[in-house]
């Protein structure tokens, strides 16, 4: 277990797709879980974070809606390995940041009813259906596995990108 160093963009790695995790590889994904927890619990108010952002091109994330304040839905501490989104509904704009992107945040168009299937790190098939913020947080961190950051998903870089508050 160990927080990780979270690559900034423009690190070419945050743009490559990661390779899926198959069977035999439950030690890495239980190892890559671990890390992703304890690198998102570093980072207060962090409610997900993904394996490339750790320099980990593999698809897991690890999503934690519990307690926010946005959350609608909350299924707790999420711990995803090769997640995909088997459904989608719904669209909402609302403003979105990244640690691999510190200093911006941005207003993004994303689905408000996702299913998300998947396997967690002991090998067990997951499907979570949720809604709002968690999906949101799903949406983005299932994004960083194909390389897509959430300023690829903005509609105008002149009016829908800002400098993230410090809240010191």
């Amino acid at each position: 277990m160990a927080v990780r160093e979270v690559l900034r963009y423009p690190n070419p790695v945050l743009k490559r797709e990661a390779r899926a995790l198959d069977a035999n590889e439950l030690e890495l994904a239980q190892r890559v879980g671990r890390d992703l927890v304890d690198t998102m619990r570093s980072f207060p108010r962090c409610v997900g974070v993904a394996a490339p952002q750790l320099g980990e091109l593999v698809r897991m994330i690890v999503v934690d809606v519990t307690d926010h304040p946005k959350a609608t839905a909350c299924h707790g501490e999420l711990v995803l390995v090769n997640p995909r989104v088997a459904a989608s509904s719904g669209a909402a704009v609302a403003r979105e940041g990244c640690l691999s992107i510190p200093d911006l945040t941005a207003n993004v168009r994303r689905a408000t009813h996702v299913t998300i299937e998947a396997i967690d790190p002991s090998g067990a098939d997951r499907s979570i259906e949720t809604e709002g913020f968690e999906a949101r947080c799903l949406l983005h961190e299932t994004d960083h596995l194909d390389g897509i950051l959430f300023l690829d998903r903005v509609d105008s870089l002149a009016t829908d990108v800002f400098r993230r508050k410090n809240y010191g």
